[in-house]
């Protein structure tokens, strides 16, 4: 497949990463250079490599995904500010591991305004380099590509007393770029859409499927095939099936465990889709009917939820959805008996997290824990129309846990869905799963 038909396939148009590109020059200095380097290939054993997924700020920046690729964005540059180098064509190469896009590929089909070879970079990069005050570079994600960019400085130094300029300031990319990256633009909540139908999809599969006996390997298998199944590469992030007491852990993905009659199920997964995640988490009987008790946890974290979700809209802050989610869950550890004193006692000294030991929710996006400040100048950040968040409170009682009756013992419950700050609310991209008892329950006895 050729690089014009892959982007055809794309929800995110090629002029969007034109645009991203041209706003983050706008807030550059006028003689600065930004420098991102792509992710690198990563080994698994000996001579085999991890499937290749590109870093998340070179993706957004030019939706580029080879590895051996280097951006750089350079105000007023005579000849286009928007310059990658990255491999060369090489059809000995390409008979192995498939099409190459080239430097005339980069500029015809992925709009930069000049390209070059990845091989050329050290004879050209430090002439791009030299004469700009400012370098906006995101120092220690890659040391040996930190080590480079040094290189390079050092060769424009070393040249100083022949009337060489060497930058003077480095400045980290991060503020800049990932503020750009927390809010979404239409076309990556189309995205972002898509992988939580995919997701939701493959959640409502693994209920139907789960039965006391099965592994949790087996219903992880469900989800996987389900992703891959609708065009999504990768899972976001390592599956979580855990059942029983192994929901208590918080991020179990050995998932080698067996589903027993009367135990719950708690799923935490989410698929990748053009980059873009979902994280969706659900909790459901094994044998499709919930106990007593484990209804009673359930209905105290679902009504925290709830509230959670109510708390997104513009101007309320980020800790809002945090702090409605721990009152609701605190009475609701009183009133199964779980803890004793009063409401103020439970939330103010935090006893509530002997149970809740988590953040109700995280940024979402291209990473499923993805960039953003949570605080500006000390203060929680107003939530704003664009920004993506989880909402998933939960309880985890410990089998381990003596100071509660046993039958509490071993139950684990955690709901989240993916939230979108809009204009007047929110909307919830992620509703195509159930976590109402009645339609959970119903859900499975159709499986």
């Amino acid at each position: 497949m050729n690089a014009q038909a892959k982007q055809s396939d794309r929800i995110i148009p090629l002029r969007e990463y034109a645009e991203r590109r041209q706003r983050l020059i706008e807030q550059m200095a006028p003689d600065s250079i930004a420098i991102l380097s792509a992710a690198p290939e990563r080994t698994r054993s000996r001579d085999t490599e991890f499937p290749y997924r590109q870093d998340s700020d070179f993706h957004y920046l030019t939706g580029f995904d080879e590895p051996h690729a280097v951006l750089a964005l350079i105000p007023g540059r005579e000849h286009g500010e928007s310059v990658l180098f990255c491999r060369e064509r090489d059809p000995d190469r390409e008979l192995w591991d498939g099409s190459m896009i080239g430097p005339d590929g980069a500029v015809s089909d992925y709009g930069m305004d000049d390209a070059f070879p990845v091989g050329d970079i050290d004879d050209i990069l430090p002439g791009l380099i030299e004469g700009r005050s400012r370098v906006y570079y995101s120092i220690g994600r890659d040391a040996g590509f930190d080590a480079r960019v040094m290189e390079w400085i050092n060769s424009i130094r070393s040249k100083v007393r022949s009337g060489a300029k060497p930058p003077g300031e480095f400045v980290s990319l991060e503020h800049t770029l990932h503020d750009m990256r927390l809010y979404k633009s239409g076309a990556e909540l189309k995205a972002m859409g898509r992988a939580a139908t995919i997701s939701a999809e493959a959640h409502c599969r693994a209920m139907r499927r789960a039965q006391p006996g099965l592994r949790e390997y087996q219903l992880e298998a469900e989800l996987l095939y389900h992703f891959r199944d609708q065009g999504a590469a990768f899972p976001a992030y390592p599956t979580i099936v855990g059942s029983g007491a192994n929901g208590c852990v918080l991020h179990y993905i050995e998932n080698s465990g067996v589903l027993a009659d009367g135990e719950l199920v708690l799923i935490d997964a989410g698929c990748e889709y053009q980059g873009y995640a979902a994280d969706i988490t659900r909790t459901f009987p094994a044998n499709g009917r919930f106990s007593a008790e484990q209804k009673a946890v359930y209905e105290v974290v679902l009504a925290a939820q709830k509230a959670a979700i109510e708390a997104v809209k513009p101007e309320n802050h980020w800790n809002q959805p945090h702090e409605a989610a721990v009152e609701i869950l605190s009475q609701g550890l009183l009133d199964l008996g779980l803890l004793k004193g009063t409401l103020e006692e439970v939330v103010e000294q935090g006893h509530y997290r002997d149970f809740f030991m988590h953040r109700t929710g995280h940024w979402l996006g291209m990473d499923v824990h993805d960039v953003g400040d949570y605080k500006i100048g000390g203060a929680w950040r107003v939530q704003e129309p664009g920004m993506v968040m989880t909402i998933e409170p939960g309880l985890y009682i410990s089998p381990h846990n003596t100071q509660v009756e046993e039958r509490w013992r071993g139950i684990a419950v955690r709901i989240e869905d993916d939230i979108v700050v809009t204009r007047d609310g929110y909307r919830n991209l992620t509703t195509g799963v159930p976590k109402e008892i009645a339609d959970i329950e119903a859900l499975m006895a159709d499986g």
